[in-house]
C-alpha cells in the first residue's frame, strides 16, 4: 500500500480504526477473531492502527482495545505504527505532565510497548492546550512518542498547541456527510505538514450503501443509533449520496465505501482516514480503497455531483 507522512511519521495511505472490537457497533467479537482480524490487516499492507484508552463495552472501563492491539501487533511492531489517546479533564490530581505520564504509561504497559507512535488528547476537558503541548513535547524529546495530535478541535485550538509543539496529525471527524473540516482546518494542516486523519469516514456505514431506513442497529452499545444521518428519514434523505456513489463504483468495479474513501484521499495529500469495522472481510473492502484511483475527470465531476446533493443530519466537531 501506499504511504503518507503524519508530519515526520510513515504510515500506510488507510490506516485501521480498531474501536469496534471493543465498543460502539454492538456485540463484540471475541479476542482471537479481533486479534486476527488485525494482524490479517497488516498483511494487507495497513501500518497504520488506532485505539485509545477508554475503547471498552460500553464505555465502562479502560484498556481493552488497548489489550487487543498490543497483543495483536506485538509480533510486528517495529512496523507497525500505533496510535493511541487520552482523556484529560479538569479536576485531576498533579501536574499536566504528571497526569499525561501516568495515562501514557499505563498505555504502553497493555499496548506491549515501550513507546507510543502517535499520541492524542482525545477531547478538549477544558485543559489549556498549551499545556498539553508542552508536556507532549517533553515526551517526544524522552523518545516515548513519537509525535502528537488533537481530536475533534477547531483550527484556534489546533494553532494555540503548534505554536508551542508542532503537531503531528489532527483527528477530526470528516466524510462526504461531515464536510466542515474542508474550510480551515485541513488547509492549516496542509500548510504546517500536519496529518489529517478522519474517522468515521464512511459515515457509520451510511456510504457503504449496507444501510436503508429498514435496517435495525444492536440496542446495546451501538453508536448507529444516535448517528445523525442513520436516523430512518435521513437515511432516505441522503439516499442521493448513495446513489452517486453507487453510480461511479459500478464505473470503478468497486464499491461505495471504496469510492468515499478513493475521493478524500485524491482530494487531500494529507489526509489518512481510519475507517473501523469489527467484520474482517470489510476491513480488507476498506484497504483496498487505497488501489481505487479516480482520474482527475472523475473526481471533479463527483465533486460537483456532490455538491449540489443536500445532506440530513450533521454531527459536527462538538459531536460525539
Amino acid at each position: 500500500m501506499k504511504k503518507r507522512m503524519l508530519r515526520d511519521i510513515e504510515v500506510s495511505e488507510i490506516g485501521m480504526g480498531c474501536m469496534a472490537f471493543s465498543h460502539g457497533y454492538g456485540q463484540i467479537p471475541d479476542e482471537s477473531y479481533s486479534s486476527e482480524a488485525i494482524r490479517n490487516a497488516f498483511r494487507h499492507g495497513c501500518t497504520f492502527f488506532d485505539t485509545a484508552e477508554v475503547y471498552s463495552p460500553g464505555l465502562s472501563g479502560i484498556g481493552h482495545n488497548e489489550r487487543i492491539v498490543g497483543k495483536a501487533l506485538k509480533e510486528v511492531r517495529p512496523q507497525a505504527v500505533i496510535a493511541t489517546k487520552l482523556f484529560l479533564n479538569v479536576g485531576f490530581g498533579g501536574s499536566v505532565e504528571t497526569v499525561l505520564r501516568r495515562h501514557l504509561e499505563a498505555s504502553m504497559q497493555r499496548l506491549q510497548t515501550d513507546y507510543v507512535d502517535l499520541y492524542y488528547l482525545h477531547r478538549m476537558g477544558g485543559v489549556p492546550v498549551e499545556k498539553v503541548a508542552e508536556a507532549m513535547g517533553r515526551l517526544i524529546d524522552e523518545g516515548l512518542i513519537r509525535g502528537w495530535g488533537l481530536s475533534q478541535v477547531d483550527v484556534e485550538v489546533i494553532d494555540r498547541a503548534q505554536r508551542v509543539t508542532p503537531l503531528s496529525a489532527i483527528q477530526n471527524i470528516y466524510s462526504m456527510v461531515e464536510r466542515d473540516s474542508e474550510a480551515r482546518i485541513i488547509p492549516y494542516c496542509m500548510e504546517h505538514r500536519i496529518g489529517f486523519v478522519p474517522f468515521s469516514p464512511i459515515a457509520s456505514g451510511l456510504l457503504s450503501g449496507k444501510i436503508t431506513p429498514q435496517t435495525k442497529f444492536e440496542s446495546y452499545d451501538d453508536v448507529r443509533n444516535w448517528v445523525p444521518q442513520l436516523s430512518r428519514a435521513n437515511i432516505a434523505g441522503n439516499q442521493p449520496i448513495v446513489d452517486l456513489l453507487k453510480q461511479y463504483a459500478e464505473m470503478k468495479n468497486a464499491t461505495p465505501a471504496q469510492i468515499s474513501l478513493s475521493w478524500m484521499l485524491h482530494k487531500y495529500p494529507n489526509v489518512v482516514p481510519i475507517p473501523g469495522s469489527k467484520n474482517r472481510e470489510r476491513i480488507i473492502e476498506n484497504l483496498e480503497a487505497s488501489h481505487v484511483e479516480l482520474t482527475d475527470s472523475e473526481f471533479h465531476s463527483l465533486e460537483t455531483a456532490l455538491n449540489q446533493c443536500k445532506v440530513y443530519g450533521h454531527r459536527g466537531l462538538g459531536g460525539f
